[in-house]
C-alpha cells in the first residue's frame, strides 16, 4: 500500500538504512548545514504520516441487469411503455438480451432498469452504448450502460510512522538550483562526523509543495 505525503517549501525528507542513524540525528536536534556561501541551521523532526484513510474499492458488473435512459416521453400508460420496454430488449437484433424478467420504468427521469431472465444476458449490452428503440412507427436511440455493484473492503484509519526517515525544517532560501542543495544536505547527513550514515533516499523541496509516498 502507497500512503502520500505532503513535502512542504525548504523541507526535506531523508531516509537512511540504519534506525539508528535517524533516532540520533533527530535526539541531536539541530544542525549547521554549509550550503555554499552561508549556513543554514536547521531543525531534525520525527517523521510521522497524517492520519489517513484505506480501503479497497469493488465493483461488480451484473450480468443480469442493464440500465437504460434517454427514454422518449410518449402519450401512453406506463404500463404500456413498460410492455415496449420488454418487447424491445427480448426481440435485440444486436445480439444479447433475451427473455426480460423484470421491468422498473420511471417516467419522471425517463430511466429504467431491465432485468433479464438469463445470467450473462446483459453482458454484450456494455459494449453499446447506444441502442435502437421501436415504437409507434418511429426508431429512438436509448442509452444502455451496465448496472454496478460497488462497496467498500477493508476500511481502516492510519497513522504510520517511518524510524528511518527524519524530517528537515529551517532550510533557508539560496540561489543554488534545488539539486545542489539537495546534494549538500544528503553529504552533510552521511558523514559519521556529523552524526549521519549512509542515505537510502532523499527529496528536498525548495519552492511549492510536492507529494512523496511511502509504501506499507
Amino acid at each position: 500500500t502507497k500512503i502520500p505525503f505532503r513535502l512542504n517549501q525548504n523541507h526535506a525528507l531523508l531516509t537512511f538504512e540504519d534506525e539508528e542513524v535517524a533516532q540520533r540525528l533527530i535526539k541531536m536536534g539541530k544542525h549547521a548545514v554549509n550550503l555554499d556561501s552561508k549556513t543554514a541551521d536547521v531543525s531534525v523532526k520525527p517523521f510521522t504520516l497524517e492520519m489517513g484513510i484505506k480501503f479497497e474499492l469493488h465493483v461488480t458488473i451484473s450480468g443480469k441487469k442493464i440500465n437504460v435512459s434517454e427514454i422518449p416521453e410518449l402519450c401512453i400508460p406506463e404500463d404500456w411503455m413498460k410492455d415496449k420496454l420488454e418487447l424491445n430488449f427480448y426481440k435485440s437484433k444486436q445480439g444479447g438480451g433475451g427473455e426480460v424478467e423484470d421491468v422498473s420504468y420511471d417516467k419522471e427521469s425517463r430511466t429504467a432498469v431491465i432485468t433479464f431472465l438469463r445470467p450473462g444476458a446483459a453482458n454484450s449490452f456494455g459494449s453499446c452504448t447506444k441502442y435502437p428503440f421501436f415504437v409507434n412507427g418511429r426508431c429512438y436511440r436509448l442509452s444502455v450502460f451496465p448496472t454496478t455493484d460497488v462497496h467498500l473492503e477493508k476500511f481502516q484509519l492510519y497513522c504510520g510512522v517511518s524510524k528511518k526517515t527524519i524530517l528537515l525544517k529551517g532550510i533557508q532560501d539560496t540561489e543554488d538550483d534545488e539539486e545542489s542543495v539537495q546534494d549538500m544536505i544528503e553529504i552533510h547527513f552521511q558523514k559519521p562526523s556529523n552524526g549521519g550514515g549512509e542515505i537510502e533516499n532523499i527529496k528536498y523541496i525548495s519552492k511549492g509543495v510536492t507529494w512523496v509516498c511511502f509504501e506499507e
